[in-house]
């Protein structure tokens, strides 16, 4: 006969879950309708399961460790492949201590999160520091105090309904950043004074590590409708292709960073076609166009140049820019590299911008006209 647990139970559901993601994610009621849709869907939903294994099956907010959310062959939720991010959760119920390095990174942040207790996207980010707030010495080594006693630097609070915290560190270098293993940070969290020992695990604990995972994967697929049918996106969000809206603040939207502004549109480009983006970088901390896949999936940054950062571009002589979107090389410099995809995600991401951002520009034309 078998044993009938909190695990196993949680397990079933987990297992039906998957099976209706299958069902329905991976299939029309997503726009999806050829074998290669779905098999996208499928390598995306691999992508996210792992994430959840790795970043919310195992959580106690009294001993929390920084665990990596995305890497080369993890992605989901709009990674970059200029940034290095890690999460860890906490509870307003503790007061911490974090230290970590900056190493090299040209903007680092730890952002506050609201409502991922049950493994969910985060439903509100509820505050910021970056490193313009708190101190760093000689060797890039900085320690920060969340929680407890308010103080001027190098402090951040929790406010009541705090789960979650997720640090960035972005890189403007010639390689992208987060394809490199050498620039991946040293992070540590402690809880101060937890107060309890570390709790062993149970048949219980076990099976809500098992529906942290399910909330995980849900919320990453089912619970993010097809953008065509999202009646009101958020500001920097553009549903018409080739053409992207003014970059903006994007105010407390989940998992977003009140440091930066962000501009998002989709390409559509026949074989033959390629878009010419101008336009000029912003003084800011950090600048990037990455690729996406409707999944929000970044394409291959470690072998091809799907993106472009500050220190990757060349710059006409008047300091503004020509990015070129093109399914093959154009033979021109600012090549940006579609993996030949037709229909993809562009997102610029600009971090401590001072003044106003320029709305970079996009032209369709012809490919062989470029050559």
């Amino acid at each position: 006969m078998t044993v009938q647990t909190a695990s196993r139970s949680a397990l079933r559901d987990l297992i039906n879950l998957l099976e209706e993601i299958d069902e329905r994610w991976a299939g029309p009621e997503w726009n999806l309708h050829s074998p290669e849709d779905v098999a996208a869907a499928h390598r995306s939903l691999m992508h996210v399961l792992e994430g959840g294994l790795a970043t919310m099956f195992e959580n106690d907010v009294a001993y929390p460790q920084f665990r990596r959310i995305v890497t080369p062959w993890r992605k989901f939720t709009g990674d970059n492949g200029d940034a290095i991010y890690f999460d860890a959760p906490v509870s307003a119920d503790y007061e911490y201590r974090v230290r970590g390095q900056i190493n090299g990174a040209v903007y680092v942040s730890i952002t506050v999160e609201m409502g991922t207790e049950d493994g969910s996207m985060a439903s509100k980010t509820a505050g910021v520091i970056n490193d313009t707030q708190f101190d760093v010495d000689a060797n890039g080594w900085f320690e920060l105090r969340l929680g407890g006693e308010p103080a001027e630097r190098n402090w951040l609070p929790l406010p009541e309904g705090a789960s979650r915290i997720t640090t960035r560190h972005y890189f403007e270098h010639k390689q992208c950043g987060a394809g490199d293993p050498a620039l991946e940070p040293a992070l540590y969290i402690d809880a101060i004074n937890p107060e309890r020992a570390p709790a062993v695990p149970n048949d219980q604990s076990i099976a809500e590590g098992i529906k942290r995972v399910a909330g995980f994967v849900r919320s990453r697929t089912l619970g993010m409708p097809p953008m065509a049918n999202v009646e009101k996106q958020p500001a920097f969000v553009a549903l018409t292709p080739n053409q992207f809206p003014k970059p903006v603040v994007p105010g407390d939207f989940g998992l977003s960073a009140f440091d930066a502004h962000y501009s998002m549109a989709p390409y559509y480009l026949e074989p033959h076609q390629a878009l010419v983006i101008t336009g000029r970088w912003p003084i800011c901390r950090f600048g990037s166009l990455d690729l996406w896949t409707r999944h929000q999936q970044t394409y291959d940054y470690c072998n091809r140049t799907v993106s472009l950062n500050r220190a990757q571009t060349q710059l006409e002589p008047d300091g503004s820019f020509k990015m070129i979107l093109a399914h093959e090389d154009p033979g021109l410099p600012n090549w940006i590299d579609t993996e030949g995809r037709v229909l993809g995600l562009m997102f610029w991401r600009f971090f401590l911008v001072e003044g106003e951002v320029e709305t970079p520009q996009a032209e369709v034309v012809e490919l062989a006209s470029l050559r």
